[in-house]
């Protein structure tokens, strides 16, 4: 017999035997009205899970993993206000039922039935995943990811702080708010959780506003894997910058006396609390999980002894609040209404086709107060003796700092994060007096966790800022890469386009640094960021180019709330010479605040129609090197800048290649996984020109004199295009 059964038939048998479990009385400030909806909303989050069983066996249901046993969370809704953003667990189906209980107009039941039935209906994520979210209750929506929402939830607490003091266009959250993030007991382990948790320590222990509620629902297990007694409690109850509360989750008065206290203190406070509350798991961990295939049948039959509906039947009729029929009653009349709904929700529409399920990748286009830019004595004052020299080639790291400055200037919601980014001015320079022109409230220096800085971005979107974290080395990225794939860029797909997070990612990376630092500072692999649906990715190859394709990312955000990288090649950071020394031919003077690259515009160089050399970042500089002994050989040549890596401007690159007999891709990433490869399926499938690549080995790369070894150099360029073109007619 399904466990779900037994639970629903002890249920029946005790309320109607008045057998209840053993218990504390009811005590607190919960009234007795209040206490009555938090039981409704437990009633239909537990008809919830029982139907979402009958419906997958009847084929017309895709999710049933439930939140049985954590009912108690309706308590803690109800102890918060629907303006607190809510990021929740994937067991708080009741904390969404009951904040929807204050928030007029909702029709939870019904909208978790069409998520259950995967239908276009659902009103948070249009049929395409079962996910607990409601843009009119302030609850963005998550899926069953590890603890990956608490570094995002930390970066939103911040934006409150941040946003009392310069409030954006597009803030959301009031300034009283606090932020809710709830989780597992075994996600509490995960490093993504750690490090959140100690974010959020290192930031309040500096006195910095962070009102965020974290909320542990422990129900003791993982799946199969137990949590130790008492873990939870040792680990949590005297970190520094950390108020710890608990809770029984199994009393919904208990409950919601201790949530209120510990909202309370979030919220008078700004600083962040850690609830702690009990709970138990029915049913195992999912449909399909039977656990008594891996925990003793009297233990089950102990945890749903204790079923937290029974216990709030003997609170409530104890209380004078419900009486044991009555709350009968009411489980009974919803278990039906539930299963009337869930027939309305599996007759409706689903999603048909790729594009009917891709249409949410790319969020909505947002409208924008206009902006004129900065006047020119504020940009004078800025800038200040820099304004002198702006007429001048210069390096591209000055170049990207002077467009960063105007972009600052511009969008006052703009702000940067990142290691070092502040008072050292950036490992490179790159953001040197940014802090001094705009402040360490909009120049942030973040501790050493890359998942903390995109968490941070990722947050500070959600009021309305205009975030440009920074990851200081291309490498460093694969510590924190789930918080674009599996937070960042799902936020749109998963919300129908009603949530976003727009941000431009700046990190710093390729190849090519002479002598210096080895793989972890010279990371040639863009093949994690390439396949992330949304993202746009984009490699500049100057100064100049830097520049304006920078404010093109920002508008992009900005206007658009794309996901934009932008990968900043290190090698031509200082780059001054191209053929000689001292040639100062790969600087450029600051191009005008106006002028852009506009996204999917690729360069071109020369209408040679003998080769057309495909290439970006450090490749251009190597094409640029090649091309006298290219012109010498006879071979008249155009050099193709991409710029934007991803999606591929696929278009522009067949219009750029157009009449060219030979066409030579030169790639710094890898052979395996690099550019070249989605290059030369593009040509193979649009061009009849002869097609080639030229890439970087599949290796690290290391430090010392072999540090351009495994890297495409101007003389293999050179004779990659001499045996493309030798056999040709």
């Amino acid at each position: 017999m399904d466990r779900a059964d037994i639970v629903h038939d002890n249920f029946l048998r005790r309320v109607a035997a008045r057998d209840f479990p053993a218990g504390a009385p009811a005590s607190g400030p919960l009234s007795a009205a209040e206490a009555v909806e938090i039981y409704r909303a437990a009633c239909i989050s537990r008809a919830l899970d029982r139907q979402s069983r009958v419906m997958q066996r009847a084929g017309k249901g895709f999710y049933t993993i439930g939140s049985s046993g954590h009912e108690g969370l309706a308590a803690v809704a109800r102890a918060l206000r629907p303006s607190d953003m809510a990021f929740l667990h994937y067991r708080d189906a009741a904390f969404q039922i009951a904040r929807a209980g204050q928030v007029p107009g909702q029709t939870p039941a019904y909208d978790m039935l069409l998520s259950f039935a995967a239908s276009r209906e659902d009103p948070i994520s249009g049929g395409r995943h079962k996910v607990l979210g409601s843009k009119a209750l302030n609850i963005p929506p998550q899926t069953s990811t590890i603890a990956s929402h608490l570094p995002k939830a930390v970066g939103a607490a911040y934006a409150i702080g941040a946003a009392r003091k310069a409030r954006p266009e597009h803030a959301s959250l009031p300034d009283d708010a606090l932020i809710f993030c709830s989780f597992g007991d075994a996600s509490a382990n995960h490093s993504t959780a750690q490090g959140a948790f100690n974010t959020a320590q290192w930031t309040a222990y500096q006195s910095h506003p962070l009102p965020i509620l974290f909320c542990c629902e422990d129900n003791g297990i993982g799946i199969s894997t137990k949590t130790p007694d008492g873990w939870i409690a040792a680990s949590f109850s005297n970190r520094p910058g950390l108020r710890y509360f608990h809770a029984n989750g199994l009393d919904i008065f208990e409950t919601y006396r201790v949530a209120q206290q510990a909202a309370e203190f979030t919220r008078s406070r700004r600083k962040p609390a850690f609830l702690h509350l009990k709970t138990i798991r029915l049913y195992g961990h999912a449909g399909a999980d039977v656990p008594t295939t891996y925990l003793p049948r009297a233990e089950v039959e102990a945890e749903e002894a204790q079923d937290p509906l029974l216990q709030a039947v003997r609170l409530l009729d104890q209380s004078g609040a419900l009486t044991a029929e009555h709350a009968l009653q009411i489980y009974l009349e919803t278990q039906i209404e539930v299963a009337r709904l869930s027939d309305l929700a599996t007759a409706r529409p689903k999603l048909q086709s790729a594009s009917d399920v891709m249409a949410a990748i790319i969020p909505p286009k947002r409208h924008n107060a206009a902006s004129n830019g900065p006047s020119p004595a504020a940009r004078a004052a800025a800038f200040g003796a820099d304004m002198a020299v702006m007429d001048q080639p210069q390096i591209m790291s000055r170049l990207i700092n002077w467009a960063l400055t105007d972009l600052m200037l511009t969008h006052p919601e703009m702000v940067m994060m990142g290691e070092d980014i502040g008072r050292k001015g950036g490992v490179y320079g790159v953001t040197q007096k940014l802090a001094q022109r705009f402040g360490a409230t909009r120049m942030i220096d973040t501790l050493l966790d890359e998942q903390s800085i995109l968490g941070l971005a990722i947050g500070m979107a959600q009021n309305g800022f205009l975030p440009f974290p920074e990851i200081q080395f291309l490498a460093y990225l694969h510590n924190a890469e789930d918080q674009l794939r599996g937070e960042a860029a799902t936020l749109p797909f998963f919300s129908n386009g009603q949530y976003s997070n727009p941000m431009v990612l700046r990190i710093a990376g390729l190849g090519y640094q002479k002598g210096f630092g080895g793989h972890f500072h010279n990371d040639n692999s863009l093949a994690v960021l390439r396949d992330i649906p949304g993202l746009i990715l984009a490699c500049p190859s100057n100064g100049a180019e830097a520049a304006m394709m920078l404010r093109e990312c920002a508008r992009l955000a900005r206007e658009e709330q794309r996901l934009v990288v932008f990968v900043e090649p290190i090698a031509l950071y200082p780059m001054r010479d191209l053929h000689a020394d001292k040639d100062g031919a790969w600087m450029q003077t600051y191009p005008a605040p106006d002028q852009t690259i506009g996204f999917g515009q690729v360069g071109q160089q020369g209408l040679g129609e003998d080769l057309a050399i495909v290439t970006f970042g450090n490749g251009c500089y190597l094409a640029q090197q090649a091309l006298p002994a290219l012109t010498a050989l006879g071979l008249a040549t155009r050099i193709i800048d991409m710029r934007w890596l991803s999606p591929l401007p696929t278009q522009a690159l067949i219009a750029a290649t157009k009449g060219c007999r030979h066409i030579l891709i030169v790639d710094e990433t890898r052979h395996s996984g690099g550019i070249a490869e989605a290059l030369m399926a593009l040509f193979a499938e649009s061009s009849a020109a002869k097609t080639a690549r030229l890439t970087a080995t599949d290796s690290f790369i290391a430090t010392g004199p072999a540090y351009a070894a495994t890297l495409p150099s101007t003389q293999a360029l050179i004779a990659a295009a001499q045996s493309l073109t030798a056999s040709s007619p």
